[in-house]
């Protein structure tokens, strides 16, 4: 398989459909609160990214039927949001965006807390960050994929 070398446009192109994802988790943090439901929240996004002048790359892929996915508590990813899926004290929820903005994609998500959260879960939820940054110290040049998951594990064994 070979790489390929974006152009400066695409590069460009590819930041600002990211900086589009991050802003929309940065919108939908006051509105995490118990009493929410999930599709509540999935709405919300996607009308953030159409004000934006984006689409959702989730809503169609596949048979993926809505805007962004949000996985509380211990769905490990691709919840699918839901009128049922009501927000309460303690839950720890991700919610992943992907938005299509001229083209680019940009991919991201984030772990919120809703209300008071728990000991437990406020260590996964800093360990799981912590080791993201770990990942992140290890995509260099010249170093390999396997070193992201080695300095991740070895964390984790020690955490």
């Amino acid at each position: 398989m070979s790489i390929l070398i974006k152009t400066p446009e695409q590069i460009d192109g590819i930041r600002k459909s990211s900086k589009l994802a991050a802003s929309v988790l940065d919108f939908i943090e006051p509105y995490v609160k118990p009493g929410v439901n999930t599709e509540y929240l999935d709405n919300l996004i996607n009308g953030f990214i159409v004000d934006h002048g984006a689409i959702s790359a989730c809503k169609g892929y596949g048979d993926f039927p809505k805007y962004c996915c949000i996985s509380p508590n211990d769905v490990v990813c691709h919840g699918i949001p839901s009128a049922d899926t009501i927000l309460k004290e303690g839950d720890i929820i991700n919610i992943d965006v992907t938005t299509i903005l001229n083209g680019y994609y940009g991919d991201t998500s984030r772990m919120y807390a809703v209300g008071q959260i728990s000991d437990e879960a406020q260590r996964l939820i800093d360990t799981t960050k912590h080791c993201l940054d770990l990942g992140i110290e290890q995509v260099r040049p010249k170093n390999t994929f396997g070193n992201i998951g080695f300095f991740i594990a070895r964390y984790c064994i020690l955490a």
